[in-house]
């Protein structure tokens, strides 16, 4: 009996992390926003709880968070999104833009932090986020300031796929909010 639990554990991993993987991938950049700023740092993206797992997730018609059925984050959702964001900002923008750890010399102009409240594909056909951002500039290079985001993303199929898009446009939506806040 017990010579068997070695092989039982093994056949039980082997099973185990065998669903598909989707990612947060923001979508082609279409131009390039002035900045006033030239350097820009977006710190770890805080995330609740629930959307900070490895399962993708949908509201069900009773408002209940399911995981969806053999489907799960390529990546860690926190880093995930972290790196989406200053990777569009960057893309967007005139700016230099990294994620914290801040990998230069010099500090960065500004600082941005991003608090997210809701980050949830409803049963309804819509994925939302929502939250706060805060610019901080030590040298007060811009005015510091704090600002809500509630962007709602049509989501025309509620499959792994369909969510994993959403996500992608609702941050593709928040850099372009947050860079318009910043133009020049």
């Amino acid at each position: 009996m017990f010579r068997m639990l070695p092989l039982v554990v093994l056949l039980v991993s082997a099973c185990a992390g065998a669903e598909p993987r989707y990612l947060i991938d923001p979508p082609d950049v279409a131009g390039q926003t002035r900045l006033a700023v030239s350097t820009i740092e977006v710190r770890q993206v805080s995330l609740p709880t629930y959307a900070e797992g490895s399962d993708i997730l949908l509201e069900d018609a009773d408002g209940a968070l399911m995981p969806v059925k053999s489907a799960a984050w390529a990546d860690d959702p926190v880093r995930a999104v972290t790196l989406s964001l200053a990777d569009q900002m960057g893309r967007a923008s005139n700016a230099t833009v990294a994620a914290e750890p801040w990998p230069l010399e010099a500090s960065p102009d500004i600082s941005v932090h991003v608090r997210v409240t809701a980050m949830v594909a409803r049963a309804d056909g819509t994925f939302d986020l929502t939250g706060q951002y805060a610019v901080s500039s030590f040298d007060k290079v811009v005015r510091e300031r704090i600002s809500r985001f509630d962007i709602s993303t049509p989501m025309p199929e509620t499959t792994p796929t369909g969510i994993a898009r959403a996500t992608s446009q609702s941050v593709t939506a928040l850099s372009n909010q947050i860079l318009t806040a910043l133009r020049r």
